[in-house]
């Protein structure tokens, strides 16, 4: 068995690094004994796991469903010998986690270069995302997420909460009759954030202080995957834009954008979690102690 975790690590490992040769290096064995593992595994599983060149190794299909398997197995063990040692241990081992892309950008980043800071025995693993992985699935430990949690097999702690907010630059509101209820946008230029609004239908209040909403279709002349393009075309005058109000922070700050029909955005705030497997449990100070926007 302990011959199967050493084969599972190295394979781990060789994926992360991106190669053998840097497996190797991280494990502080040779080439030779972690090619030998990694082909030891393979023939425990009866399927190639890996591609291999002499620079670089790609997961195959089976190795690709076989890896979230790995990650687990490694992390509750860790998690195994951690609850063994008790207090007296310091924290190790590889932390995975996974957060949007903007806000990780923004926030998360920032706060795992400090936890490893503080516990040097630590490697991290950041993954940044604008979809939903499986933490379970993708042996993934902690997460940062915006919105609705359905899975109740996991453990969420609110950290914040962000709301949507349609946006556009001075200069754009210069040259166009500022937008006074939503139906007006039919006739200004609009720039879709497709993870935000995929479709040209926007959703309001249907009247100020309401908690119904109603929905509109506006003018796209612009869709994007990501929405610092949508931010960046509407700060540079080109129309009206729909994000989450963390994302345009630092430019209505700037003055770069301005919101509008504001009193008319859905009361329906987006709540940002620090969410975990059950049984993960990171040391203290956590993450889950970090701070998040509030708009």
């Amino acid at each position: 068995m302990m011959d199967r975790i050493e084969a599972m690590n190295a394979f781990v490992t060789a994926v992360d690094e991106g190669s053998l040769a840097a497996a190797s290096r991280r494990l502080g064995r040779s080439a030779a004994a972690v090619t030998r593992a990694v082909a030891a595994l393979e023939r425990l599983v009866g399927t190639r796991l890996l591609y291999r060149t002499t620079r670089v190794v790609r997961l195959t299909e089976a190795g690709e469903r076989y890896i979230a398997s790995c990650r687990r197995i490694l992390t509750d063990l860790q998690e195994a010998e951690l609850l063994a040692a008790g207090d007296r241990s310091a924290p190790r081992g590889v932390l995975t986690i996974t957060a949007p892309l903007f806000f990780g950008r923004l926030y998360v980043r920032r706060l795992v270069d400090d936890f490893l800071g503080a516990y040097p025995e630590v490697q991290a693993r950041l993954l940044l995302l604008d979809r939903t992985v499986n933490l379970l699935d993708e042996g993934i430990d902690a997460a940062v997420r915006i919105g609705h949690l359905p899975d109740s097999s996991l453990i969420a702690v609110k950290t914040g909460q962000v709301r949507r907010v349609v946006c556009a630059s001075p200069e754009y509101l210069r040259r166009h009759k500022l937008p006074r209820q939503p139906l007006d946008l039919a006739s200004h230029d609009c720039i879709i954030f497709s993870a935000m609004t995929p479709t040209d239908r926007w959703t309001f209040a249907a009247s100020r202080g309401s908690d119904s909403v109603r929905t509109v279709r506006v003018r796209h002349r612009l869709t994007v995957t990501e929405a610092e393009a949508a931010i960046s075309s509407a700060v540079e005058g080109h129309g009206v834009t729909c994000v989450l109000s963390y994302q345009i922070e630092r430019e209505l700050k700037r003055g770069r954008l301005r919101l509008i029909l504001e009193d008319l955005n859905p009361s329906r705030y987006r709540s940002t979690s620090f969410i975990r497997k059950r049984g993960f449990r990171p040391p203290k100070p956590a993450l889950s102690s970090t701070s998040s926007p509030h708009a």
